[in-house]
C-alpha cells in the first residue's frame, strides 16, 4: 500500500489557514456577545428575603468548595495590599480613596469564576477549582470580556474623576504625607467639598455599575443572550426592584468594608461568599 506523500505548506498557506481560523473564532465571539435569545428573560419581584437566602446558599457553596476557593480568591487580599501601598506614594495620596473603593467596580468581573462554580455545583457537576478556569473556554467569555472591558473603563474614567475633584478643591499641591492630608480633608471647607463631592459622584458611578452588572454576567453564563440583552435584563430588574436592588449593593459594600479589616485578608471570606450569593440571587431574579 502507497503511503501518502507528506507535503511542506508554503508561507502563504499557513497565513491563509491561520486567518481562516481566526475568522471563525472572531465570528462565533461576535456571535455571543450579540446572543441568540429570541425573547429576553423574565425578571421576578424580589425582596429582602431573596437577599437573605442567596446569602445564606452563597455561604453554603463556600463550604462546600472552600478549599478550591480560598486557593482562587487569595489574589484579591494581594491585589488591594498592592493597591494600597502603590497609593501611599506621595504622589498618589489623592487617589488612595478613590483606588480602594472603586476596586469594587471591578468584582463583577472579578468573580465570574464563582458564579461558574455555583453554576456547576447547582447542576450536580465537578465544580472544583479547575472549573473556575474552564471558564475561559466557555463560549459566553467574548460577551463576559466585554462587559469587563466596560468596568475596567468605567474604573478608570472613576479615578480620572476623583483626581480631577481633589486638583479643584485641595490641589494642584501634592500632600506632604498621609496624616496632613487627612488634616486637610477634616479640618478645611475645600477639603470638606472634595469629601463631599467625591462621595456623591462615587456613589453615582457605583449605583449605576451595579444596576447594570447586578445579573448581567451570571445570566450571560447561564444562556446565550448577548450583552445588549444581559444588560437590559440587569436594568429591568433594578427598575422593577429598587429597594432591593440598593439593599444588595449595601450588603456588597458592607462585605466588601469589613472584608478589608485587617490588611485586606477579611476578601478571603467576603468576596466569594458575595460572589456565590450573586449566582443565587441571579437564579431567584430572573426566570
Amino acid at each position: 500500500m502507497t503511503k501518502p506523500i507528506k507535503t511542506i505548506g508554503n508561507p502563504a498557506s499557513w497565513l491563509l489557514r491561520a486567518f481562516g481560523d481566526a475568522s471563525h473564532y472572531a465570528m462565533d465571539a461576535a456571535h455571543e456577545i450579540g446572543g441568540d435569545a429570541l425573547a429576553h428573560p423574565t425578571v421576578r419581584q424580589i425582596g429582602i428575603e431573596d437577599i437573605r437566602i442567596a446569602l445564606r446558599k452563597g455561604t453554603q457553596d463556600f463550604a462546600a468548595l472552600r478549599t478550591d476557593v480560598l486557593f482562587i480568591v487569595i489574589l484579591y487580599p494581594i491585589i488591594g495590599l498592592c493597591l494600597a501601598a502603590f497609593a501611599f506614594q506621595r504622589d498618589l495620596l489623592p487617589l488612595l480613596f478613590p483606588l480602594m473603593s472603586g476596586f469594587a467596580l471591578l468584582g463583577p468581573i472579578a468573580a465570574v469564576g464563582l458564579y461558574e462554580m455555583s453554576r456547576r455545583l447547582e447542576k450536580g457537576e465537578p465544580a472544583g477549582i479547575r472549573a473556575a478556569f474552564e471558564v475561559i473556554g466557555s463560549p459566553a467569555i467574548a460577551a463576559v470580556l466585554t462587559i469587563g472591558l466596560g468596568l475596567v473603563m468605567t474604573f478608570i474614567v472613576w479615578l480620572l474623576t476623583a483626581y480631577t475633584i481633589f486638583m479643584l478643591t485641595l490641589g494642584p499641591e501634592t500632600p506632604a504625607s498621609l496624616a496632613s492630608f487627612l488634616r486637610d480633608i477634616f479640618t478645611t471647607g475645600a477639603g470638606w467639598t472634595m469629601l463631599i463631592i467625591g462621595c456623591a459622584v462615587g456613589f453615582v458611578f457605583a449605583a449605576a455599575t451595579l444596576a447594570m452588572t447586578v445579573v448581567s454576567i451570571p445570566l450571560l453564563l447561564h444562556r446565550h443572550v448577548g450583552v445588549r440583552v444581559a444588560i437590559a435584563t440587569s436594568l429591568e430588574l433594578t427598575r422593577k426592584n429598587p429597594v432591593t436592588v440598593a439593599a444588595w449593593g449595601f450588603v456588597v459594600a458592607a462585605f466588601l468594608i469589613v472584608g478589608t479589616i485587617p490588611l485586606f485578608l477579611g476578601l478571603v471570606f467576603a468576596f466569594p461568599i458575595l460572589g456565590h450569593a450573586t449566582w443565587h440571587l441571579y437564579r431567584r431574579a430572573v426566570d
